[in-house]
Order: C-alpha cells, then sequence, then structure tokens
C-alpha cells in the first residue's frame, strides 16, 4: 500500500483487512465520500481539524491531501462570494459533508461543508482535463451565527442547501428521543446570507441530495432513520416520507445512477441493541455496528439492502457510500480509514429502473 502526499509516494504501514472490507488507512475521519464520475478519483472528507479533503486513486488505493492551499489553487471570485473573509486555513480545514456538480465537460463544482476556523460551505471547482484532477478554491459562504452545518447541496441554477443537525439548544440525545432538532438553510446567488426553510425542521437533518428534475430534495432525518422528500417551491411539509429498514443512514448520495444512503444498523446484538440516553447523554455508538448501504427507490417508496455486513474490528461509524471504477467505498465518522467492500463488483447489482 502506498500514501501519496504533495504528490509523492510514501510507504504506509500495515492496514490489515478485516473479513468483509479493505481498507486505505491514513485519511482521518472521512466522513463523506464522492466518486468524480468517468475518472478513477474518489472524494473524501475529513471530519477533524486539520484533516482537509482527499484525494484517492481508487485503482492503486493511495490518496494524497488535496488543498494544500498554495498559490494555484486560489482563485477567489470575490463577487460571487462577497461576504467571505479569505481562503480557509488548511491547518484548521475540518471537512464534513460534500456535494459535487457538473458544470461543464470535465469541469465541476465541489461544495464542503466546513467546521475548521469558521462555520462555512466552501466552493471549489475542480478541473479533470489532466490525469489527476486540478483543485481551485473560489470562496465560501459563511454559516448564520449559531448554525453549524452538516450536509450540502446545490441545483443547477446556483441555490445552495444545507442541513443543520442540532441549532443552538438542542443536543443529540434530543434527535435521537425524535425531538425536532435542526432543518434545512438555502441560500441562493445575490443571498447576502442562508435563509431557513419553513418545514423543513426535522429530528436530526443530516444527508441531503436533490433530484435530477431540480425540483425535489431528500433530507435525512437521523432521529426518525427515514428520508424525508420536499418540493423547493413549496416546503411547508414534505410530500413524502420513507423509512430505513433497519439501520441509520447518514448521507445521501447519487453514484453511478443509484440514490445510495449509508448507516449503521440499527437494532445490534453486539451493542445490546438499539442505541440508548443515559442521563441525558445519547450513546456516542462507539460499539462496532453492522453496516449498511441502502438504495432510495422512490417509484416503488421503499429502501432496499443495497450492500450490508456484520461488525467489523477495523472500521465503525458508516456514514457515506459511492460507487468509484466499478468499485464499492465506505466512509465513516470514526474510522481513521476508508473501506472497500470486498467481492463487490458494479456487475452484481441490479440496474436502476427507468
Amino acid at each position: 500500500m502506498l500514501l501519496l502526499l504533495a504528490g509523492t509516494a510514501h510507504a504506509q504501514a500495515a492496514c490489515p483487512a478485516d473479513s468483509e472490507l479493505d481498507y486505505v488507512c491514513g485519511p482521518q475521519k472521512p466522513e463523506d465520500v464522492l466518486a468524480i464520475p468517468g475518472t478513477r478519483w474518489l472524494i473524501a472528507s475529513g471530519f477533524s481539524d486539520g484533516a482537509g479533503l482527499k484525494l484517492v486513486d481508487v485503482r492503486a488505493r493511495a490518496f494524497t491531501t488535496w488543498f494544500a492551499q498554495a498559490p494555484e489553487q486560489i482563485a477567489f471570485d470575490r463577487r460571487a462570494f462577497a461576504h467571505c473573509p479569505g481562503p480557509v486555513d488548511t491547518t484548521l480545514f475540518n471537512a464534513r459533508g460534500l456535494s459535487l456538480r457538473r458544470t461543464g465537460k470535465d469541469r465541476w463544482r465541489l461544495l464542503v461543508v466546513n467546521h475548521g476556523g469558521r462555520q462555512s460551505i466552501e466552493a471549489f471547482d475542480v478541473d479533470t482535463r489532466a490525469d489527476t484532477p486540478r483543485l481551485t478554491w473560489r470562496g465560501c459562504l459563511p454559516m448564520p451565527e449559531g448554525q453549524v452545518g452538516n450536509a450540502v447541496a446545490s441545483f443547477a441554477d446556483g441555490t445552495i442547501l444545507v442541513t443543520v443537525l442540532t441549532r443552538p439548544g438542542t443536543t443529540i440525545a434530543d434527535f435521537v428521543a425524535g425531538k425536532i432538532t435542526g432543518a434545512v438553510w438555502q441560500w441562493r446567488p445575490g443571498d447576502t446570507a442562508f435563509t431557513l426553510l419553513p418545514g423543513t425542521e426535522l429530528p436530526g437533518n443530516n444527508g441531503l441530495e436533490v433530484d435530477p428534475d431540480e425540483r425535489h430534495f431528500y433530507v435525512i432525518a437521523f432521529g426518525w432513520h427515514a428520508v424525508l422528500v420536499y418540493d423547493r417551491s413549496d416546503t411547508s411539509q414534505p410530500v413524502e416520507r420513507i423509512d430505513a429498514p433497519d439501520f441509520m443512514p447518514d448521507n445521501i448520495h447519487w453514484s453511478d445512477g443509484h440514490l445510495l444512503l449509508a448507516g449503521m444498523r440499527l437494532d445490534e446484538p453486539a451493542c445490546g441493541g438499539l442505541r440508548t440516553i443515559v442521563a441525558g447523554v445519547a450513546d456516542p455508538m462507539l460499539c462496532h455496528r453492522g453496516w449498511v448501504v441502502g438504495e432510495l427507490d422512490r417509484a416503488h417508496h421503499r429502501i432496499s439492502t443495497f450492500a450490508y455486513g456484520r461488525p467489523q474490528p477495523g472500521f465503525n461509524g458508516l456514514s457515506a457510500a459511492a460507487i468509484a471504477d466499478g468499485a464499492l467505498w465506505l466512509g465513516s465518522f470514526q474510522a481513521s480509514s476508508l473501506a472497500i467492500v470486498r467481492d463487490w463488483h458494479a456487475d452484481i447489482i441490479r440496474k436502476p429502473a427507468p
């Protein structure tokens, strides 16, 4: 195994596989993962101060720290991001949720939820014309005072949505108990700040994705273990709720034509069953639970099991999944590694219904 750092290959310490998963060790808390379509590259976030973004070569199973704040990686669009104070500090860059949207041939806009040094949505351009994708920071959108972003998504017209898991005065234990804690916030080009979308207040607003119809969007209510579907023209109430089968979905993304959700098993015997609240504090779920990747099938109002496995010694806290170059990759909000599902390949899954 090789670890690529600043374009240089370095030997990496042994990273033993488990019974169901292989690993790329080193990426710290890769909470979200996205494949760059049509390439061999995967983007992984780093949910820890200084962890930043990782670019992963899925064929070589090697990675590099992608944003180093080099001069050629910065092109501040002050007009589009007039309220951004400047580039994110790489020593603090704490990347959580990710969103990738094509803006042209071999060009993409990457949005990243950041907690390091400031609560913000960081915007990058990705250029895949060269063999190795180039990343350029363009600006940021500060979150409203007291609001901490979780997941981010965008529409083709430039509208950006972001979820907030727990608003000030609420706790994780609150949403585990099913109480309303979060919401979806919206920013449109020309807006001076994010505004809350009425009707999107849920117990633990987590994963977020938009529909290709450019009308609907999907929000995971972590406290309900469910996906809520909204019509952006009227968010006063969801148009649909779809519950997950015995797992706790975290992030949700389109990947190779599939709308995938990933999370830990809900009722895990190895951990005493359901997640508990003791003395007002929610179990941090450090006990290793089974993992599940689901696929949302809105036409049939269900979430089917896409892939699953037993608790693994080397991996816990599944939070995201992506199909990259025919393999299924997993991200985690706890682990210091990326996981690859062994003996899984794209040919074994059914194609999505038209």
